[in-house]
């Protein structure tokens, strides 16, 4: 299992996001701490490091620590 960290900017608009919104991306941010590669999709080239979720009105981007097992949220967009 990954450990979740948050940046402190992506974590602000997470929690400020609707729950009809919040809820989807925080199921697929629990889903990437079991799998990230199969729970994420490559942003960008496929280096397996930066990875992305999306879900219909969110996405976040996340830096994936396979050594130490850590998903780092380095951003969350809300698409409304």
């Amino acid at each position: 299992m990954y450990r979740l960290k948050y940046d402190p900017a992506a974590e602000a608009v997470h929690e400020a996001m609707p729950a009809i919104a919040s809820e989807p991306l925080t199921l697929a941010l629990a889903a990437a701490c079991h799998d990230p590669v199969v729970a994420t999709e490559p942003y960008g080239e496929d280096d397996g490091v930066v990875r992305m979720i999306v879900t219909d009105r969110a996405f976040a981007v996340l830096l994936v620590g396979h050594a130490l097992k850590t998903l780092k949220v380095l951003q969350v967009t809300y698409l409304g």
